[in-house]
């Protein structure tokens, strides 16, 4: 009998010479169908029950991955999730993002970073972490394709939705969430945990009785997830005050790069060689096949980390800064990721010792004083600081820039003589040792724009590693990239997972 097969998982390993595509198949022999030309794994789909009149209920203080993951898995066991969102819901927030690129000004409460969705839904949708300790990260591709991602994140490895794709995608989401009785809120700001009162955006401040001011610092009367994402700095600053427990951690600064897709192309699959088979219809049937490639990069410079970041092939740079007077960029590729540019987050590893001082919340004022730094070398509004890649590391002035995917625009300028000498001499060898490795990488074809500064948060929120609430606040559970506990939508979602099922337990 004729086996049928089903690919339940996909990668590319192009570090060897020859390329090789990694697949993982299903095989049936017992006469059961698995069409080759379906390959999705199946899967349980979730059970959601009605929880409009549930006797209990959980706060959730943000709608990134973290808080609707939370919510979804609240409903699924009985309790209504009551959400407040500082920023728009995703269809009002795609409008402010298009004034922003069109360098028409910045909303900041609605942007890259804040809004229904979180900083992920603009910002590229890769849905892959790192992470192997934290839990069932198969059931959040399950539950994105649940809700409408493409069959490919149940088995790529590296998996993709694409911006362009995610906000039907987090619409159904909170659709879901709606018809199943929980409640949304959104451009409601938490102005207050000690009582819970939220802002909302017309300035009125309305308590709702969740929280009991303590002296020591706030205690809760119901569990609350707060689940900000990592550039909620004004939030950050409200906990310090209210005395929730903060602490500095390790994150990232750097630039932001960009080549022409071609070019990396040809570096990351045929390693920069004049092979035939780049001249041959082969090469673009492998294009066509794999897709524009990707890297991802690291070395070590005097002591600290130098690595690529959220590589976005064929996508788009992009301007997340959340604050007037701020630059701060990022990146981001639609679905067919078909743009003619490859663009990556290259930064630096800083340690809390890095900064003076005993401030937990030192990281951020040193993230805001290299975005203004930004914004001064830069050009009016939301216009980025850029230098051609080559000159950065050789110390020259880009007398011109080549085309760039930055939509709001880009402005010549030394950022080799205005970064911090441990970012900008860090990142100039770093760039050296990965020409080494893939020659031509290191190129005035490219260029750098600065700053990118949001790669992950500056401050953790302590919490039990048990009960996952905060060491300093009972039934406060932080989670997500904005506590700490997260890089990236995948590993933010788990957590709100987590959070959410620590709920469960307490209430049985």
């Amino acid at each position: 009998m004729e086996q049928q097969w089903r690919v339940v998982k996909r990668s590319v390993d192009a570090r060897q010479r020859e390329l090789r595509v990694h697949l993982t198949v299903l095989i049936d022999d017992q006469g059961k169908p698995i069409a080759k030309d379906a390959p999705i794994p199946l899967y349980a789909p979730p059970v959601y029950q009605d929880v409009h009149e549930a006797k209990r209920q959980t706060v959730i203080i943000g709608a990134g991955p973290a808080g609707l993951f939370a919510a979804l898995t609240l409903i699924e066991h009985g309790i209504k999730p009551i959400i407040y969102e500082r920023g728009k819901e995703v269809s009002e927030r795609k409008r402010d993002i298009a004034l922003l690129n069109r360098n028409e000004g910045l909303n900041p409460e609605s942007n890259y970073c804040f809004g229904e969705g979180g900083a992920g839904t603009f910002s590229d949708g890769k849905l892959f972490s790192r992470s192997k300790k934290r839990g069932n990260m198969q059931r959040v591709m399950e539950i994105f394709h649940y809700f409408g991602a493409p069959d490919t994140v149940l088995y790529e490895a590296h998996a993709h939705i694409g911006s362009d794709k995610l906000p039907s995608i987090i619409k159904n989401m909170r659709e879901c969430i709606l018809t199943h009785g929980g409640e949304i809120h959104f451009e409601t700001k938490i102005d207050s945990l000690k009582s819970l009162t939220v802002k909302r955006s017309n300035s009125e401040t309305v308590c709702q009785c969740n929280g009991l001011s303590g002296e020591a610092g706030p205690s809760l009367a119901q569990p609350t997830i707060l689940a900000i994402g990592h550039s909620a700095h004004d939030t950050y600053r409200m906990l310090a005050k209210e005395g929730v427990k903060l602490e500095t951690k390790g994150f990232a600064m750097g630039v932001r790069a960009e080549h022409p897709q071609a070019l990396i192309n040809k570096l990351m699959y045929f390693k920069g060689r004049d092979h035939e088979i780049t001249r041959s219809r082969d090469h673009e049937n492998i294009i066509k096949y794999l897709g524009n490639a990707s890297y991802s990069l690291v070395t070590q410079v005097d002591g600290r980390g130098v690595y690529s970041f959220c590589m976005c092939p064929g996508g788009h740079i992009v301007p997340a800064g959340s604050d007037a007077g701020s630059c701060v960029v990022n990146g981001m590729s639609a679905s067919h990721r078909n743009s003619p540019y490859a663009n990556s987050g290259m930064v630096v590893q800083i340690n809390p010792e890095d900064i003076p001082g005993e401030d937990p919340l030192r990281g951020l004022a040193y993230q805001e004083e290299l975005e203004r730094m930004a914004f001064e070398h830069g050009g009016p509004q939301a216009q980025a600081p850029a230098q051609r890649l080559k000159d950065f590391v050789e110390g020259k002035a880009s007398k011109d820039l080549p085309a760039c995917s930055y939509l709001p625009g880009i402005v010549s300028s030394r950022l080799d003589q205005w970064l911090p000498a441990h970012i900008g001499a860090r990142l100039q060898q770093g760039f050296r040792d990965f020409d080494r490795k893939y020659p031509g990488f290191l190129t005035n074809e490219a260029v750098i724009v600065g700053v990118e500064s949001r790669s992950s948060s500056a401050v953790r929120i302590p919490r039990d590693p048990e009960t996952l609430q905060s060491v300093s606040t009972p039934l406060l559970y932080p989670c997500g990239e904005g506590a700490g506990y997260a890089g990236g939508i995948t590993s933010s979602a788990l957590d709100g997972i987590n959070a959410a099922l620590k709920i469960v337990e307490l209430a049985q």
